[in-house]
């Protein structure tokens, strides 16, 4: 908008003098800061109140000299004024229009002193133009920032917000939209030929206008979209899409899970304001996305409130994560690489929705407490718990990690049924590789957390010849390996119906009845047995081409039956080796620790027969 129609003849003399051509001196002078304005009073006494008052104020005489340190938009704005006043030629826009306004405010350019005056202008000239336009309404309230708190008060602001919710708003058969969607390439910015026709004719995105408010300071963009989300014409989605957009825009690094070091506090109220904007229903944005917001306030040291929140988040759709997406960094001063107590928070969370109760009314109008059922699907549950056999995987690598931290959490997810526990197996296995120096104890008690019966014939395989694993644990693989390919032959079957029922009818002894492996044979079985054992079913590997299906974990079910057929008449042949499990008192215990050790004191025969088993050490 252009004011005015008179030549621009303001003049510079330094970086600190500006003065007017004219024929006629100079009558006041007007200090901006260190600037100095050697003016005329007529023209600006005409149109300002506040010049008016300052004058009628000043006893120097013919030079009248007024300081304003004040004044909204500084030099610059007052310039704008000033030309104004003097009928002078000036350009109004979306960059210089909020300063204009402040100051025009401040200097009393109303109505009151002269019709027609800069005030009234520049309120047409902001209602009929720059709040019409999508762009401009955008870049004036980024400079509006500077102005605070007068803009706010002159509600130029809260006009413009409303305005940019308006347009975030209308329908988008109503949006003519350039289709410069950076996000999302289009197949043409991509090289792909595409007829223009189409183009044209193209939907415009719900969420054209997520991108464009990124360019927006966070206490801003937190009014625009809080009043977008009043309007409830977007869903969760979009809202969500725009939070994610803000997110990478202003979070440096944070596709990465990192954030730099520098503006830590500006960082930090962008992820509170960001987590304070998400939509309350599950499923608005992803999991992933709140997993990186969470290292994201860990990292700029959020509050706490913050923080709960997120994990709440997280838990309601704890499903949808990855390992690499929780394998969260832990705290500074922690010896350990990953927080795993935050990651029991995050299961703790998911699992309370199998726990709510809700108020029902009965028919008869009474209202009672029902328990409803479980609100997690099988599904649900069982991706979570092989997530966390994989996190538990990756975590044991470390070897820092306490033996605690990994059985509370495995513990957690315990009570989730799987027809597998081979995650579990590698999970456990690592800890042991990791972890040589760990008691039998802790190796008994972390093996106690794996389930025999639902090991895949590969893990089988891998389990009887590894002797990290305690040789309780070994002489149960072997019994439910042969259990399995005396019945059915599945990968992971349970102990067959006849037996379980012999076994309910013991009086609850783990010791009685027809299923326990204990009950079998008569003799305890020798350590040289069982490394004959192992060491024939390493031959029968080898000359049926079965060598490491299951290395480090990786179950590959391609497994040659005609091992297990020859596997189940060793066992059968060594019954006796069974009985390893009855004698528990006494010697039981010990014996079978004993036996561990004296199997892995070393058999180089055995080593060489076992190739997949490359400088294996005892430490059972």
């Amino acid at each position: 908008m252009k004011l005015g129609s008179k030549p621009d003849t303001f003049q510079t003399d330094g970086n600190n003098v500006r003065y007017v051509a004219s024929e006629l001196a100079s009558d006041i002078i007007v200090c901006i800061g260190d600037v100095k304005f050697y003016l005329h009073k007529f023209p600006l006494l005409s149109k300002s109140a506040h010049l008016q008052k300052l004058i009628s104020l000043s006893n120097d005489g013919n030079m009248d000299e007024v300081q304003i340190s004040d004044i909204p938009g500084g030099t610059s704005a007052f310039e704008i004024c000033a030309k104004f006043c003097y009928g002078m030629t000036v350009t109004l826009n979306a960059y210089n229009v909020i300063a204009a306004r402040c100051a025009a405010e401040y200097l009393g350019m109303n109505e009151n002193i002269e019709k027609g005056n800069l005030i009234y202008k520049i309120d047409v000239f902001l209602s009929s133009s720059i709040f019409r336009s999508w762009k401009d309404s955008i870049i004036l309230l980024q400079t509006s920032k500077s102005m605070l708190p007068v803009a706010e008060d002159l509600k130029v602001v809260s006009h413009c917000i409303e305005s940019i919710a308006n347009k975030a708003c209308v329908d988008v058969s109503k949006v003519d939209w350039s289709y410069t969607y950076n996000r999302k390439k289009l197949p043409e910015e991509n090289g792909i030929d595409s007829n223009h026709s189409e183009v044209r004719t193209r939907m415009v995105p719900k969420d054209w206008w997520v991108e464009d408010l990124c360019e927006l300071e966070v206490d801003l963009y937190k009014s625009v979209i809080t009043t977008i989300k009043t309007k409830a014409v977007h869903s969760n989605e979009v809202i969500g899409e725009a939070l994610k957009s803000y997110a990478y825009r202003r979070l440096p690094n944070f596709s990465k899970s990192m954030i730099q070091t520098g503006g830590m506090s500006k960082h930090r109220v962008i992820v509170e304001t960001i987590v304070w904007l998400l939509p309350a229903e599950k499923g608005s944005v992803s999991c992933r996305f709140l997993l990186k917001l969470l290292k994201a306030a860990i990292f700029v040291d959020s509050g706490e409130r913050t923080r709960e929140e997120l994990i709440r988040r997280i838990g309601q759709q704890l499903e949808e994560a990855s390992v690499t997406d929780i394998l969260i960094p832990a705290p500074d001063g922690e010896t350990k690489s990953h927080d795993v107590v935050i990651v029991q928070k995050i299961v703790r969370e998911f699992l309370k929705k199998d726990d709510n109760s809700e108020i029902e009314s009965v028919e008869d109008g009474e209202v009672e407490g029902v328990r409803k059922p479980g609100i997690l699907s099988d599904a649900s549950k069982l991706m979570v718990a092989k997530l966390i056999d994989g996190y538990l995987a990756e975590i044991a690598k470390d070897p820092k990690l306490p033996l605690s931290d990994f059985t509370d959490l495995a513990e957690l997810v315990s009570g989730i049924s799987r027809p597998a526990h081979d995650g579990l197996y590698k999970a456990i296995d690592t800890y042991l590789k990791e972890h040589p120096g760990i008691s039998k104890g802790d190796r008994k008690r972390i093996c106690k957390l794996m389930d025999c019966k639902k090991l895949s014939v590969d893990a089988c395989l891998h389990a009887v010849q590894n002797e990290r694993l305690p040789l309780r644990v070994v002489v149960q693989v072997l019994y439910f390996e042969q259990v399995r390919t005396a019945t059915s032959g599945t990968s992971t079957p349970d102990i067959p119906k006849g037996i379980k029922d012999s076994n309910s009818g013991s009086n609850g002894s783990s010791r009685s009845g027809a299923t326990n492996p204990e009950y079998y044979v008569d003799a305890v079985a020798t350590s040289e047995e069982l490394k004959a054992l192992r060491k024939e079913l390493a031959s029968l590997r080898l000359s049926n081409g079965v060598g490491g299906s299951f290395k480090d974990g990786d179950v590959k079910p391609s497994a040659d039956k005609a091992v297990i057929g020859k596997m189940k008449g060793l066992l059968k042949s060594k019954k006796s080796f069974l009985k390893l499990w009855a004698n528990k008192g006494g010697q039981g215990e010990n014996s079978g620790s004993d036996s561990s050790e004296s199997i892995g004191s070393a058999n180089p025969e055995e080593a060489k027969s076992t190739p997949s088993r490359n400088r294996r050490h005892s430490v059972s």
